[in-house]
């Protein structure tokens, strides 16, 4: 039971980074994302109610099983899992969304400065020619 607690969470984790992800989308995914930025609201949203439902549930279930005090220690407990997790899997996801972002930003800008050099070469040639 605690590796299914462990994974939901995990999974809980992941929708509250998914719901900030939606609120400030990176930049590229603002433009090339299939998904419009509503559906993916609405999708966090969904799923941010549906564990809000859970939760009730397994706090239910933890004070009728283990006493009022046992609800406070899975708090405590998802705490813990959430701070590791963000420090591990979401700041590499960030890191990796900020290099694609640079990446990108660069490819733009020289694509930009070659168009620019080449249209002043054609200038160039048929002011000259």
């Amino acid at each position: 039971m605690s590796g299914d607690l462990s994974r939901w969470m995990g999974a809980v984790s992941d929708v509250d980074n998914a719901e900030k992800k939606a609120k400030n989308p990176p930049l590229f995914t603002k433009i090339f994302n299939g998904q419009s930025i509503e559906q993916t609201a609405i999708q966090a949203y969904t799923a941010k109610k549906k564990l809000e439902e859970q939760r009730y549930e397994l706090k239910m279930f933890l004070n009728m099983t283990y006493g009022p005090q046992a609800y406070n220690e899975l708090l405590a407990m998802e705490g813990q899992i959430r701070k590791d997790r963000q420090q591990q899997i979401y700041k590499q996801q960030q890191f990796r969304e900020e290099i694609l972002n640079i990446i990108g930003i660069i490819f733009i800008s020289l694509t930009v400065i070659g168009l620019l050099f080449i249209m002043a070469y054609i200038f160039k040639e048929k002011y000259y020619a």
